[in-house]
């Protein structure tokens, strides 16, 4: 062994992943419920569209997404001239896996009256099949850009779908999908924890079932829930979305008392995490960066289909 590699073997993988970065001009994009020291080792830590937006900006030859699946693909719909590499491919997402193309394919044919609204939380075949995207930040406005003589399909998430229907007085029609992570809050625990924290509020995902939405303050997307807390400093919360999201919180502030909603099931840290999430390991995306492998590639059709909505979200947001 040279006396460089030497060096190189003695580096943690923090600082390798930093140089290798560096010497290979890549940007590292890290989701809020990604471990902690991914995250810090990320040039961007946020949501999945905001995430593919950064790095679609940067004129860097290489993003890698240390999410999902669908994120990863967003990011190459976005940037199709970078390489998009993924740490772990077993990192899917049970929302998107429930809404699988052809399934869906047949269902909006059947409803062809129907403007097709889909959560980004999708697959690239999804989006593609859909005429707007949208976000849990933005779904509201959305939804509400639409005709109300227009009738609406919105997929796949049901528990937005009810979410937003409520908000809006749509009866929208709603695909069957959910993301276990958010069903999986126990409303049983959270009353206990609420009786021993009484002071804490309960914030929560607007993907998480009806009765965990009706017990909190404010309800809104990972981004908007940070803001919120960050906004309301003083207080204290209990905080009703994947634990990950904790890290950055507590990062931004950093003297708030914060508390991870319980799940139904106990387990290490009696909290709700993604499991598809945290497939993803430190040692995983230097290899990934390494190797620049495995590669995400979304096929030209699909990619310029897909965009289509997107771009049409992007631009109605400017307006709304």
């Amino acid at each position: 062994m040279s006396s460089k590699e030497y060096q190189i073997f003695k580096m943690d993988l923090k600082e390798k992943i930093t140089q290798l970065k560096k010497e290979k001009n890549a940007v590292i994009l890290a989701h809020y419920y990604q471990y902690p020291e991914i995250q810090d080792v990320a040039d961007y830590v946020g949501d999945s569209l905001g995430l593919s937006q950064q790095a679609a900006e940067t004129d860097a030859d290489i993003i890698v997404f240390a999410g999902v699946h669908f994120m990863a693909e967003t990011a190459k719909i976005l940037s199709p001239d970078k390489m998009v590499v993924l740490p772990d491919l077993e990192a899917g997402c049970s929302l998107a896996d429930s809404c699988p193309p052809e399934s869906f394919k047949a269902f909006t044919a059947k409803h062809s009256d129907h403007v097709v609204i889909t959560y980004v939380n999708c697959s690239a075949e999804i989006k593609a099949l859909s005429d707007i995207v949208c976000t849990s930040s933005n779904a509201l406005k959305i939804v509400e850009s639409v005709p109300k003589d227009t009738p609406i399909i919105f997929a796949p998430d049901r528990n937005l779908g009810k979410y937003i229907s409520k908000k809006t007085g749509r009866d929208m029609l709603l695909w069957d999908g959910s993301c276990i992570v958010h069903e999986a809050f126990s409303i049983e625990k959270l009353i206990k924890l609420h009786q021993k924290y009484p002071d804490y509020k309960i914030i929560a995902h607007p993907e998480s079932e009806e009765h965990i939405l009706q017990t909190a303050t404010y309800i809104g997307s990972t981004s908007g829930m940070i803001n919120y807390v960050k906004e309301h400093a003083d207080q204290k919360f209990i905080v009703a979305t994947e634990a990950g999201i904790l890290h950055k919180m507590q990062q931004e502030v950093p003297n708030t008392k914060l508390v991870p909603a319980p799940a139904k099931e106990d387990n290490t840290c009696a909290c709700s995490e993604c499991g598809f999430m945290k497939v993803n390991t430190m040692q995983k995306l230097y290899d990934c960066l390494l190797n620049e492998r495995p590669q995400i590639d979304v096929p030209e059709d699909i990619r310029v289909k897909a965009l289509v909505p997107i771009e049409r979200m992007l631009e109605l947001s400017k307006s709304l």
